[in-house]
């Protein structure tokens, strides 16, 4: 008999789902209400794409497993995303201080682009890599089945075959062996859940307030070579955190998004950008997009809390049902966790699936387990900084939590002289290790030792990036 899985939503973590699924059923249907784009563009239901993306490593490692032959980087380069070393190709602004660039090879290579690129790529990759994946224009409205097995969803289509759920819109229930819900930040499915009689889903929310605020410029002239710059916020510091970061992206654009946590939010005036930038921690930032020609208005967007749903230690959980990406935990995206996370998550469903089958027992409870391995690397990550800031709401700093900052604050500070120290950070923020390495002793010696090399007193540039940053450095308007 054949076998369907259905996914809700076609963003990173629905496409990499469905790719997953399709090496063990003979169909996906991929249910999406957006009308995607035939070219990378913003859409509705994906608002907090047009502030900045980054693919990390470990991201791109799973994209390759779950698209084998999709040449998903190759493309992504060759539609002008960047790639940049993290030790090596980024100007940055720790919260101890600027971070050296490191002359050792790079292993941790991150994939700039905009949101909309890479989401379109993956999803042309995946469509090309197999014919089993389908996207049908549909909004999902529950799910069928049980409390013991989810066998499909309810979804609505309108007259025109769009997704909606007017007068017009027709019903109908879509059977499936496996659903996978990948809709995102404003998924509904603990409200789907309820229907079936399953209640009491543990969460966590740290909400610091954050505010993105997203503009973007015309490269200028010479300056395209110029490296990723940014300035982080302080969150020892008992003010609001201020922080801006500049990417170069396809299209010979600079994506620049400031932000402020509670009490020191950018605004979504043009006039009010530059400054802004200019009075973070450093100017780097406001000084490059001083005198650059803005091609947009300003884009904000609040909804940027930490938000975690602890599905895996849910006392009752449907075979046939598995959550993944955002609709499990949503982080601030000042870390650039998100797809990276969606796409670890879509690798340990295809590696369970390989494993057991579709129709194994328990795979469903195997799966949001696996991947939410992944979801708490990157949830502590997040958390860590956010909880210290002024009006947080939320989960309180636990006495667990006021060490372990203690003694990344300390390893930040000596990361900042120590390329060894730097990069053992590295490993861990792109979650290619797990923080416990960082607790290994020639770390522990080194962190207690402190930083080899003293502070820089500015940013470390090249002789060549600093003509380039005064030549644009002109007073704001």
């Amino acid at each position: 008999m054949p076998r369907t899985a259905v996914v809700i939503g076609a963003s990173m973590a629905g496409m990499l789902a469905a790719a997953a699924l399709a090496r063990s059923v003979d169909e996906v249907i991929v249910l999406e209400r957006d009308d995607l784009p035939d070219e990378p563009r913003p859409r509705r239901g994906l608002p907090q794409g047009r502030h900045a993306h980054i693919l990390l490593p470990s991201g791109r490692d799973a994209i390759d497993e779950l698209v084998p032959g999709g040449e998903v980087r190759g493309r992504l380069l060759a539609a002008g995303a960047r790639e940049r070393g993290l030790t090596s190709g980024l100007v940055t602004l720790g919260p101890q201080g600027w971070y050296r660039r490191s002359r050792h090879h790079d292993a941790y290579p991150l994939l700039i682009g905009s949101r909309d690129l890479i989401d379109r790529t993956v999803r042309d990759s995946v469509l090309a890599s197999t014919t089993r994946v389908r996207i049908r224009r549909a909004s999902a409205t529950g799910l069928l089945g049980t409390a013991e097995r989810v066998t499909g969803v309810r979804l609505t289509t309108d007259a025109e075959g769009g997704a909606g759920s007017s007068a017009g819109a027709a019903e109908e229930r879509l059977r499936a062996d496996l659903v996978v819900d990948a809709s995102g930040r404003g998924t509904r499915v603990e409200h789907w859940l309820a229907d079936l009689g399953i209640t009491g889903i543990r969460k966590d929310v740290v909400d610091s307030g954050l505010v993105y605020a997203t503009r973007l410029y015309r490269t200028p002239v010479g300056a395209e070579n110029f490296p990723p710059a940014q300035v982080t916020a302080d969150p020892k510091s008992g003010r609001p955190g201020r922080s801006g970061l500049l990417l170069p992206i396809e299209g010979d654009r600079w994506l620049v998004s400031l932000a402020g946590t509670r009490g020191g939010e950018p605004t979504g005036s043009p006039e009010d950008f530059v400054p802004f930038a200019l009075g973070l921690r450093h100017p780097l930032v406001g000084r490059l997009i001083a005198g650059a020609e803005p091609l947009t208005e300003v884009t904000l967007s609040r909804s940027t809390r930490n938000k975690r749903r602890y599905f895996e230690t849910s006392e009752r959980w449907p075979e046939g049902l598995v959550a993944l990406g955002d609709a499990v935990a949503t982080y601030n995206p000042v870390y650039g966790q998100g797809m990276s996370v969606a796409a670890l998550g879509a690798r340990e469903l295809s590696r369970e699936l390989d494993r057991a089958g579709i129709g194994a027992p328990g795979l469903a409870r195997r799966v949001q387990r696996a991947a939410a391995k992944v979801v708490h690397a990157a949830w502590t990550m997040s958390v860590g900084q956010d909880q210290w800031f002024p009006g947080v709401r939320g989960k309180s700093p636990t006495l667990a939590d006021r060490l372990l900052s203690a003694y990344t604050g300390r390893m930040s500070r000596v990361a900042t002289g120590s390329y060894r120290v730097s990069a053992a950070m590295c490993g861990v923020t792109t979650l290619q290790a797990d923080a416990l390495h960082l607790l290994h002793p020639a770390l522990l010696l080194s962190t207690a030792l402190g930083p080899f090399l003293p502070p820089l007193s500015g940013p470390p540039l090249t002789p060549e990036e600093r003509n380039i940053l005064s030549g644009l450095d002109t007073p704001a308007s």
